[in-house]
């Protein structure tokens, strides 16, 4: 009974997100669409901004909560809508918070473990300890990795809550700040070209960026190796 109680948040939220993607409710958030409403949205926002401001920040926290595909067509949208440095601020935001959601729940569900956790299990833990900021920090920053997944992991690796906020916080909104500059672009982009494709975001301009910070994360662990060496030569 314990174990299904530990596990009920995660359940929860996976069923929300099966949910949300079967109704079709991410269609609404297609570039296209929001180029062709844009002068009736930008009318609303400027009518009620504080309510689509909670709007943006709700949609956000709902999306990375719950794990699901596809978020990253809201932070676009906030782009579009809100501009770059608004729509960063408020999908960061919602960002933060649906991944805080995420990260408790996970660790609900991993926290009635019984026994000695397996060799492999123990040895990742162990060499994820070592180094915990920059591992933190490099599976924030590299932008092949799911976002959902990198919080399920973390918490499985019983990342320090406060880490994981810093993580998320920093790493989070550095993607977070790239997709919503393309997305306050994507207007013109679809005026000028008729379509857009999610390819652009692979070009080099867009992950050089967050594949340099994340090499940089990993530098301490890279340093502390080359000294072990060394001292390891030295001693021999």
């Amino acid at each position: 009974m314990k174990r299904l109680r530990s596990l009920l948040p995660l359940l929860i939220l996976i069923a929300l997100g099966i949910a949300l993607v079967a109704s079709g409710a991410l269609k609404h958030f297609d570039p296209h669409n929001i180029a062709r409403e844009q002068a009736d949205l930008h009318a609303e926002i400027s009518a009620h901004p504080l309510f689509a401001a909670l709007i943006q920040i709700g949609l956000m926290t709902m999306a990375i909560a719950t794990g699901i595909p596809g978020a990253i067509v809201i932070v676009l949208a906030g782009g579009m809508l809100f501009g770059i440095v608004a729509g960063t601020t408020l999908s960061a935001i919602g960002t933060t918070l649906g991944a805080l959601i995420l990260f408790l729940a996970s660790r609900s569900a991993f926290s009635h473990g019984s026994g000695e956790p397996p060799a492999l299990v123990a040895k990742l833990r162990s060499g994820y300890h070592a180094y915990p900021v920059s591992f933190a920090m490099f599976m924030r920053l590299v932008p092949f990795f799911p976002f959902g997944g990198v919080t399920v992991a973390l918490a499985w690796l019983r990342c320090p809550l406060w880490l994981f906020l810093m993580a998320t916080a920093t790493g989070g909104t550095v993607m977070i700040a790239f997709e919503t500059a393309l997305g306050a672009g994507l207007t013109e982009t679809i005026a000028r070209e008729g379509t857009i494709s999610l390819n652009i975001f692979a070009h080099r301009r867009v992950l050089l960026p967050l594949l340099g910070m994340a090499v940089l994360a990993l530098a301490p662990i890279v340093l502390a190796q080359l000294r072990r060496l060394s001292r390891a030569k030295a001693e021999g």
